[in-house]
């Protein structure tokens, strides 16, 4: 029996959570699948997908800006290359992927399944993005068989403003690969507590708030931050920390491919968001070992039990998260403590294994409801 073809639809390769996702069921899915993937730039997702065997295309229309002009182009093209590969399943990650891959599934009549990372009208979302988008997925979410939501609360979302119906909705929590990670390297003497970010630069991410709740920590306490990552605000972000008593303390190391070292020499990792879906840099920092402090948004809190693998603090309260981290800095105790709880939470309940099976299973009723 052929295996069933399945095409993955991605706006961009550039590292990112939806990234994480994709690579790990690109090369975890079962035989009887045949996974390929078009994307709008190659990035370090297509590089590795290509080096795991992995069919990659690229349509460079497709990209996350809005462009009335590009993205019709793009929709014309990413059409003709579904007409072309003839696709048992069309899986879509990311916004403008899932609307255009929707559109064109309907358009093809190929069975589509579209899997949110966090809705584009969440709270924090800025209001005319929000109500612009709520239009955009009553319309297009007609359009696919499933609808995979990575966080109970934008499952909830979705109800609230009838995406689609009920049955239609599914949620599958991001997973990562459960293999052992790099041990921290080997330090000669004490060192600062050292505080960790893994994000995009971009307004949703915050890192403002975060500068300024360590330039609140008292000064007789002894840490460093580390803010990895690239994107639109890198510069300013900059900027603005170089203008900072701590300036000396914080470090841009950008775009790493090796995070999870970084994690690893690391002990506490923070993530500031106004608006998130389920972040996978959570999950890296809980299978690193560490207590993790974040904003109570989106799938934030399925990930983080409050008080025992760390803390949540609502979204934008620079007091609270300054507070926090002087608890964890001065507390080794503690932070041992959450880190290992944090560890076995995500061993139990999010590996990439998991994510796998339990998607798969979201697969096979797609395509059950296609052909009745």
């Amino acid at each position: 029996m052929p295996a069933t073809k399945i095409l993955y639809v991605i706006t961009t390769g550039y590292s990112g959570g939806a990234q994480s996702h994709l690579y790990e069921l690109c090369t975890r899915l079962p035989r009887r699948f045949s996974p390929a993937v078009i994307m709008g730039h190659r990035g370090t997702l297509g590089d590795r997908l290509v080096q795991a065997g992995v069919p990659v295309y690229i349509i460079p229309s497709l990209q996350r800006n809005i462009s009335l002009k590009r993205d019709m182009k793009a929709y014309r093209q990413l059409c003709a290359m579904v007409r072309s590969l003839q696709p048992d399943l069309l899986c879509l990650h990311s916004s403008k992927a899932g609307i255009l891959g929707r559109l064109a599934a309907r358009r093809l009549g190929v069975p589509a399944v579209f899997t949110a990372h966090g809705w584009a009208f969440a709270e924090g979302v800025p209001p005319l993005q929000r109500f612009l988008y709520r239009q955009v997925e009553r319309w297009t979410g007609r359009y696919c068989q499933r609808i995979i939501c990575v966080s109970n609360y934008d499952y909830r979302l979705a109800r609230r403003y009838h995406v689609a119906p009920p049955g239609r909705l599914a949620v599958v929590h991001n997973g990562i690969a459960a293999e052992a990670v790099p041990s921290a390297t080997p330090q000669e003497g004490p060192r600062p507590v050292r505080i960790i970010m893994v994000a995009r630069f971009a307004r949703q991410k915050n890192q403002i708030l975060l500068l300024e709740a360590v330039s609140r920590l008292p000064p007789n306490q002894p840490f460093e931050l580390i803010m990895v990552g690239d994107g639109p605000l890198l510069e300013s972000v900059k900027g603005y920390a170089v203008g900072l008593p701590i300036a000396g303390k914080v470090y841009f190391p950008g775009d790493r491919e090796d995070v999870d070292q970084l994690l690893g020499d690391s002990d506490i990792f923070v993530l500031s968001s106004w608006w998130e879906g389920f972040p996978i840099t959570i999950l890296e920092a809980m299978r690193a070992g560490l207590p993790v402090v974040a904003s109570d948004v989106g799938g934030c809190r399925e990930a983080v039990a409050e008080g025992r693998t760390g803390f949540l603090f609502e979204p934008g309260d620079v007091l609270t998260l300054s507070q926090r981290l002087s608890q964890l800095i001065t507390d080794q105790e503690l932070r041992r403590w959450m880190g290992e709880t944090g560890y076995e939470r995500f061993i139990t309940e999010f590996t990439a294994d998991k994510m796998v099976e339990d998607t798969v299973q979201i697969y096979d009723d797609a395509l059950d409801r296609a052909e009745n």
